[in-house]
């Protein structure tokens, strides 16, 4: 009722008050606006959004010295922040940063902040085949998050399958009995590894959690490997018959009402925007289910070397 009001009060047109346009201007607000100290709902900086992004850490600080001249303070923190753009109170206005030297006809591209692929697929419609800050998480047992006072995202798996310190902190110290829990917490939280006995316990549950999480998808890493693999190749593919397709395709037809129809108008679905969506989706997943799959490598290894140095 209040939004119906604030709707009238504002006087806009009828086709601007529709769910689409509700939608629009959702997304518009999601993925456009950029922070301002004094108001939590942002604000949109034309021209400055056209920037694409690049994740903090992927590149290193290119010819800092010839970006900078001097050692000030206000340059150290362009060179070392997070984000590359952001209102300067001093300024009066919203300034971007270059990390290093561009070349004309080169693409600039931005920093937003550190996001994992999901978090970049949710609010700004895209993800990154080599995200540094990309992280997976594992279900915990109840009783483990009231071991640390670590918040919930730095317990996870990192980019290439190696438990977070916070995740190996909290299950060293949940694998230690009970009595024992408050004499080694601070030893614990250094970083050290307890016993032999110790590691290979927590590595050997956190292989066992990616297993199961694994086994509970309703596709596998191959499966989904195979249909990207037919999905970015599909004008190749639109003239098979429905049974040679892999079934999940076979179902987002089903779902557009395409099963039956002609090549050309399953070509023209590959360029639609929800085609593109189901894609994005599909690479999601991939990257999501290789982290667990180099976890268990991880894991594997870390307790077979354990073996090997305690045998």
């Amino acid at each position: 009722m209040e939004v119906s009001v604030l709707m009238h009060e504002l006087k806009l047109k009828q086709h601007l008050m529709t769910l689409k346009a509700w939608l629009w201007a959702s997304a518009t607000i999601s993925s456009r606006t950029m922070h301002i100290p004094w108001d939590s709902a942002g604000c949109l900086c034309p021209v400055g959004d056209f920037f694409n992004y690049d994740a903090p850490g992927s590149h290193g600080v290119e010819n800092s010295e010839d970006l900078f001249n001097g050692s000030d303070e206000h340059s150290m923190t362009t060179v070392t922040r997070l984000i590359d753009a952001e209102y300067e109170e001093d300024l009066t206005a919203y300034c971007f940063y270059a990390r290093r030297n561009y070349r004309k006809g080169e693409q600039i591209l931005l920093s937003y902040g550190t996001y994992t692929n999901l978090e970049l697929l949710e609010h700004y419609g895209f993800l990154l085949t080599d995200n540094p800050n990309d992280k997976a998480f594992i279900p915990l047992e109840p009783n483990m998050c009231q071991l640390c006072s670590w918040s919930s995202d730095l317990i996870h798996i990192g980019k290439e399958g190696n438990p977070s310190f916070a995740l190996l902190s909290t299950l060293r110290l949940w694998a230690t009995p009970q009595d024992m829990r408050k004499s080694i917490k601070q030893y614990v939280y250094s970083g050290n590894q307890l016993s032999p006995e110790n590691e290979v316990s927590v590595m050997e549950w956190v292989m066992h959690k990616c297993v199961v999480l694994l086994g509970n998808l309703p596709t596998s890493l191959e499966s989904d490997k195979n249909l990207l693999r037919f999905v970015e190749n599909i004008l190749e593919y639109c003239k098979m018959e429905s049974g040679e397709m892999p079934q999940e395709f076979i179902n987002f037809l089903e779902r557009k009402n395409l099963i039956g129809e002609k090549a050309c108008l399953i070509t023209s679905l590959a360029k639609t925007r929800s085609f593109e969506r189901w894609k994005l989706a599909i690479k999601w997943r991939l990257h999501f289910k290789a982290m667990l799959h180099k976890c268990i490598e991880y894991c594997t290894k870390t307790r077979d070397k354990i073996f090997s140095q305690n045998n």
